[in-house]
């Protein structure tokens, strides 16, 4: 009996280590899609491909986001799991019943968390900066 929590414990942490994962992997999409963009731009001499840099940017920054907002709430999990009694672990991995009464546990929240929004938003001032250089 004293192993079902642990159980559980270790089937949450592996579902926070594949979305950490996710989100280091979406970080580097992300460089590789814009450099991409912005080398294109530069061999073509295309100002509009300049623009179409932030799509990959921004989508990534959200989808960065969700995948940060599911992270915190799989730790809220975990924390619960923790301090249950033996008899009350139910292996359940839903994180739909979790409250997120704070900001920094909704979706938008966690995509303007400084672990996230700080790597776009350089994305984004590289792309803009680049825009700026090509139309001197």
């Amino acid at each position: 009996m004293a192993d079902d929590r642990q159980a559980h414990l270790g089937m949450i942490q592996g579902v926070i280590n594949r979305l950490a994962r996710n989100s280091f992997m979406l970080k580097g999409w992300s460089v590789l899609l814009v450099s991409a963009l912005l080398a294109y731009a530069a061999n073509e001499s295309e100002e509009l491909i300049l623009f179409v840099a932030f799509l990959p940017a921004i989508s990534f920054w959200i989808l960065d986001g969700y995948y940060l907002w599911k992270e915190r709430l799989y730790r809220i999990l975990y924390d619960q799991v923790r301090k249950l009694e033996e008899s009350q672990v139910d292996y359940q991995l839903d994180v739909s019943n979790i409250p997120c009464d704070e900001f920094k546990k909704t979706w938008f929240g966690a995509m303007i968390a400084p672990a996230v929004s700080v790597f776009y938003l350089m994305i984004c001032a590289t792309i803009c900066s680049v825009i700026i250089y090509s139309s001197c």
